[in-house]
């Protein structure tokens, strides 16, 4: 029997087939409303007669948006039909309260452990091609944090359907043990097959362990107001890439290298014992059996491949600004001091970024959001990036500008995501997305080293690296306006 979505939490293809024989839930987990005897059934059968025309517009839960700013209605169970048992709904979510933020700020203190550190590897980059890797080329460089950032996604695929099943627990407590360890040996690294297994196997290894549970525990408390609830525990990453970069541009000077990554090594385990105190589940388990191999059949869903292939692009987009914004800044002329600087001041402007279209997209829409923080990337990369030079001033207005708009990118693309499946089987859909774009974070850095060391003159590399990340972020955003179309064709004041 085929059930027609209602909302976009619903439209998950996984969801949409259930099989004749399937036994309804536990009486627990079942809405109390559907408990109590039906008395609008003749209600139920006049909106059935009109489901066919009302379809498209209710599906993906999009709405006009002169609408937008009018609270979001929570479905009743005469809207949503008897036969909608499988799919959770608006009124299950707490939407808030204490319990639920409690879960943002553990969600919060781990995305600090992973994202924090990813948003300050053009420090590390810095660093370890003047010293340790000083003998490397950017490409070979590249490969460390590429790597990495694989690891951390790629990995996901497994650990998604880990957290459906047995909740985030032992996840998070693992997790938190290797990216603790990571720092702590760091600073004893001198070779490059040291740096590689310490930074990146081990390192990765912890942050994929923490990334999907992150993510995954705030859509058991949140559905209508989730992109808040993201945006909020994503500025995580924005306060990380603030504090850590300038942290260690005054203490490498005095204490050294290794001293510097034990502290934060320190700083991290104080964060993770607070996760693994908040950090929990609170829908019932998922049924589907934990795979080794991606979900290959969700891909069935036109929508959901535009976004994996987004996410891919996306990407190759934002980690390359990030990873060689502090050596380009060295290299027109600046010290390394300011360099690091700048570094903070993008992740300043990311905390504003993180937060304000993630409120934002819960009105407005997820995808028309993220649809226009892309195209703002791709603006500001030509616009202030590209002429920059030895400019100081032009710098920082890049800086400010492209933090801004790229702060949503890691926040709303879950978000995204989480609109076209059901909560309950989120870290399987969200791992398989993150998983495809791993291979974009695998082969960003070293695509933009590459191109740093093409032509005979510096500026014809960089010129090169900067035109791969606008071109990139411009791939992006075609994608996510694609699978935003075909949910609600070309109808600009739909709310999607």
């Amino acid at each position: 029997m085929t059930i027609t979505p209602q909302n976009a939490d619903d439209s998950c293809l996984i969801n949409q087939t259930v099989p004749t024989g399937v036994m309804s839930p536990p009486s627990e987990y079942l809405d109390e409303k559907k408990q109590l005897p039906n008395q609008n059934q003749n209600q139920n059968q006049n909106s059935t007669s009109h489901s066919g025309e009302d379809q498209e517009s209710q599906k993906g839960r999009s709405r006009s948006i002169e609408d937008a700013t009018a609270p979001l209605p929570s479905s009743s169970s005469s809207d949503r039909g008897d036969d909608n048992d499988n799919n959770d709904d608006d009124d299950d979510f707490p939407e808030g309260g204490l319990a639920a933020w409690l879960v943002v700020f553990g969600s919060f203190c781990s995305m600090v452990c992973l994202y924090g550190l990813i948003n300050s590897v053009a420090v590390f980059e810095s660093y370890f091609s003047t010293h340790q890797l000083a003998g490397y080329s950017s490409s070979t460089i590249g490969w460390v944090f590429s790597v990495y950032l694989f690891i951390v996604f790629f990995f996901g695929v497994q650990v998604g359907p880990i957290f459906d099943r047995h909740g985030p627990r032992l996840l998070v407590a693992v997790g938190s043990l290797l990216v603790v360890a990571s720092q702590l040996i760091l600073g004893l690294c001198e070779e490059y097959y040291q740096i590689l297994l310490t930074y990146a196997v081990l390192g990765g290894i912890g942050g994929a362990l923490l990334n999907v549970p992150a993510y995954g525990v705030i859509a058991h408390f949140f559905k209508r107001r989730r992109g808040m609830a993201v945006g909020v525990a994503a500025t995580a990453g924005s306060v990380g890439g603030i504090v850590f970069p300038l942290f260690l541009q005054a203490v490498i000077p005095k204490l050294g290298f290794a001293w510097s990554t034990r502290i934060i090594g320190f700083i991290l385990l104080f964060l993770s014992v607070i996760a693994n105190l908040l950090v929990r589940s609170r829908l019932p388990p998922s049924t589907h059996p934990v795979r080794i191999l991606p979900d290959w059949t969700l891909f069935k869903d036109l929508k959901f491949t535009l976004c994996c292939v987004g996410v891919w692009f996306m990407e190759w987009g934002i980690f390359t600004p990030l990873t060689y914004i502090v050596s380009y800044a060295a290299a027109h002329g600046q010290d390394a001091n300011a360099a690091y600087t700048l570094l903070s001041i993008l992740n300043a402007g990311s905390f504003f970024g993180r937060f304000l279209p993630g409120f934002l997209a819960d009105r407005f829409g997820r995808f028309n959001v993220i649809t226009i923080t892309n195209a703002l990337c791709v603006v500001t990369i030509l616009a202030f990036w590209l002429p920059a030079g030895d400019s100081r001033a032009l710098l920082i207005v890049f800086a400010v500008t492209f933090g801004f708009a790229s702060g949503s990118n890691l926040g709303l693309y879950p978000v995204c995501i989480g609109q076209l499946c059901d909560a309950r089987d989120y870290g399987r859909v969200y791992s398989t997305a993150v998983m495809i774009g791993s291979f974009g974070t695998l082969t960003a850095l070293p695509i933009a080293g590459a191109l740093l060391e093409i032509g005979s003159d510096e500026r014809q590399g960089w010129l090169a690296l900067i035109l791969f990340a606008a071109l990139s972020y411009a791939i992006a955003t075609s994608c996510f306006l694609g699978a935003r179309v075909l949910a609600v064709s070309w109808r600009v004041k739909e709310v999607y």
